[in-house]
Order: C-alpha cells, then sequence, then structure tokens
C-alpha cells in the first residue's frame, strides 16, 4: 500500500466514526463528544479519577492518554501498567481479571472507565466494563475491526472505527483520544 491510500483508508476510518450509547442507539458524533466531555467535566469538578485500561498498544496508548489528560487537562488518572500488579494477579488470579481486580479495589462510583481495544472482544477488557458497570463508573469504550465486537456495547458511550486492520484502529483510536484530550483541555467551549 502506497502512502496516498493509508491517507485515503485513516481518513475513511475517521469519517466513519459511529458512537453508540447504552441503549445501541447511535448518537451524532459531536453530541457524542460533547456527551463525554461533559462527563469528564463533572468528574474533574468532584476529583474523580479516569482509569484506562488496553493490551498491547491499546495499553500503550491508555498510558499516553492518562499522562495527557493528567498533565494538560488537569484530570486525576489511572493505568494498571504495573509489571507486579499485572503478573500478581495474572498467576494468582487470572489474565482475565488484570483489570477488573484492581478496580475492585480503586473505583468508586461516578468514576470513568476508558476501555480501548481494537478486536473489542479482549476478556480482560471485557470483565473490566462489566466490573466498572456494577462499581458505578461511567464506561467508556473504543473498539474497532468486527462490527459485532462485544465492547462495542459494553459502555455508557460506545466509539467504533470501521478500520480492519490494527494500524488503522490504533491510529484512529488515538486521533479520537486526542480530540476528547484537546477538548478537554480548551474546558469543553466547542461541545
Amino acid at each position: 500500500m502506497n502512502w496516498a491510500k493509508t491517507v485515503e483508508c485513516l481518513s475513511e476510518c475517521l469519517a466513519g466514526l459511529q458512537i453508540f450509547d447504552d441503549t445501541g442507539q447511535l448518537v451524532d458524533v459531536e453530541i457524542g463528544f460533547g456527551r463525554l466531555c461533559r462527563i469528564s467535566s463533572v468528574l474533574k469538578e468532584r476529583g474523580g479519577t479516569i482509569f484506562l485500561v488496553g493490551n498491547g498498544a491499546s495499553a500503550s496508548m491508555a498510558s499516553h492518554v492518562a499522562a495527557d489528560l493528567a498533565k494538560n487537562a488537569h484530570i486525576r488518572t489511572e493505568v494498571f501498567s504495573d509489571l507486579a500488579l499485572i503478573t500478581a494477579v495474572a498467576n494468582d488470579i487470572s489474565y482475565d481479571e488484570v483489570f477488573a481486580e484492581p478496580l475492585r479495589r480503586r473505583m468508586q462510583p461516578g468514576d470513568m472507565l476508558v476501555c480501548i481495544s481494537s478486536s473489542g472482544n479482549s476478556p480482560n477488557v471485557l470483565n473490566a466494563a462489566a466490573e466498572a458497570r456494577v462499581l458505578g463508573g461511567d464506561v467508556i469504550t473504543l473498539s474497532a475491526m468486527d462490527t459485532g465486537n462485544k465492547l462495542r456495547s459494553s459502555g455508557g458511550l460506545n466509539f467504533y472505527i470501521p478500520g480492519d486492520t490494527y494500524g488503522l484502529a490504533e491510529s484512529a483510536h488515538a486521533a479520537v483520544l486526542h480530540h476528547w484530550i484537546d477538548t478537554m483541555v480548551e474546558g469543553c467551549a466547542s461541545s
């Protein structure tokens, strides 16, 4: 694939962003970002925490976004990237619980969990989303690839990218997350 084709495919993915609410209804993209911004602003005002989870490149993205939100938007964030924590939970409980288990001890009602998964079918991310809902948290999901992926309907706001490769999914997820960060830094003025 040449560069022009990559740009075209990524542009199509970004233009094809769909946001669904917790009832499965399609939400206008600007309205969806506005809702995300308002939820985040309320959380920030009350001193809540945004937790971010993902595997592989999505874990790196979660860490990057957590740092940017904390540094630039002054929001309390947390990622579960501590190798000792991950390996202890994976070894003693199950890898499927590496995010849900620490959430049980740290998440408060009204906190937020952002789940990032290109496939949308990672058991540990899905378990974290389910646990966050039980704990009274707001769940935001980002997924791609298969339109029937399980994560796509697991949150209060579900951002779906019609990318069929990891490169397109991850690049588009990064753009979505950076738009959110930039909007928060600007004070939600445009939402």
